[in-house]
């Protein structure tokens, strides 16, 4: 049967392209059986990777059977994943994100969990002197995830080996990671097209803190005027998406790349004492500014209180 892989539901641009690396290396390299699939459409950075790299959008699929072989991918959080994945056949876990704990296995399997920004990273490290077989499009793509998950290297989680992986895939490639990196980040910039209920699904994980289930959602973009101009109707439409989604809120940080700092929506007095108590910010309207913060991994998720 062959083996699916996939990572976390709102795909981001890791979570499709490091599906289709590990795919590729399964099959061409080790001679297997994979195919990449989504659990969900991916966001529009993740959209232009495939379409720069001439890569076929991944099936997305709605769940797994039973007994269905997979290797999960950019996430351990069953939350993030099919609501049936303990009955799959995880067979392993490739991932950068700290343990949650709740998945069940059929056996003992293959975990590489590493304190890295990006999963691609980690599966060129796996791949060891078989990634240089990688063809253009695979390096592409695992170039596209370091970069998004970097931030282009502004993002605290970036370590030197992410950097340096990024750098070797870029002169491989011939690429200006600085030009390349602008066009990514205007791909994810655009907007426009997404109602204000996709916007807040995005690129986003749920929590829970104090007693309290969050959607805690990110924007990244070089562009956040476009997003903050919608704030009112964003602020009335996370009522609805928090009910729909069985959360008591929707958290929604805008993260300015350029300027290295996030924008938190400020709808109610809920989410002003998780501004206040999580990041020490003084709020007096619907909006605060979090200097420095852009990273959920490493900045937001650890701090969040109630």
């Amino acid at each position: 049967m062959t083996t699916l892989v996939f990572g976390h539901k709102s795909p981001d641009t890791d979570s499709t392209g490091s599906p289709i690396l590990w795919a590729w290396y399964l099959n061409e390299v080790q001679g297997g059986d994979a195919e990449p699939v989504l659990l969900g459409e991916p966001n529009t950075e993740a959209a232009f990777m495939l379409d720069r790299w001439n890569l076929p959008k991944p099936r997305i699929i709605e769940g797994v059977e039973a007994g269905q072989p997979c290797v999960v991918v950019d996430t351990n959080n069953p939350a993030e994943l099919p609501e049936a994945i303990n009955d799959a056949d995880v067979q392993a876990i490739i991932d950068h994100h700290k343990l949650v704990g709740g998945l069940e296995t059929k056996g003992p399997i293959d975990i590489t969990v590493r304190p890295l920004a990006c999963t691609a990273t980690i599966m060129v490290d796996l791949m060891g002197d078989d990634a240089a077989k990688m063809p253009e499009a695979m390096k592409g793509a695992a170039l596209t995830c370091i970069l998004s998950d970097t931030l282009e290297f502004r993002s605290p989680t970036t370590t030197d080996h992410d950097k340096a992986v990024a750098e070797r895939l870029a002169a491989d490639l011939g690429i200006s990671i600085p030009e390349y990196a602008a066009e990514m980040f205007a791909a994810k910039s655009d907007v426009s097209a997404f109602s204000d209920a996709e916007l807040l699904r995005m690129d986003s994980k749920e929590y829970e803190a104090g007693g309290k289930k969050f959607r805690v959602s990110v924007l990244e973009t070089t562009a956040p005027a476009t997003v903050l101009d919608r704030k009112a109707s964003l602020m009335d439409s996370m009522t609805a998406v928090a009910a729909e989604d069985g959360v008591d809120q929707v958290l929604l940080f805008v993260v300015d790349i350029l300027n290295e700092e996030a924008t938190l929506l400020v709808p109610n007095d809920l989410v002003k004492t998780v501004a206040e108590k999580s990041f020490g910010a003084t709020v007096s309207g619907d909006v605060v500014v979090l200097p420095g913060v852009m990273s959920r991994k490493k900045q937001i998720i650890p701090n969040l209180a109630v």
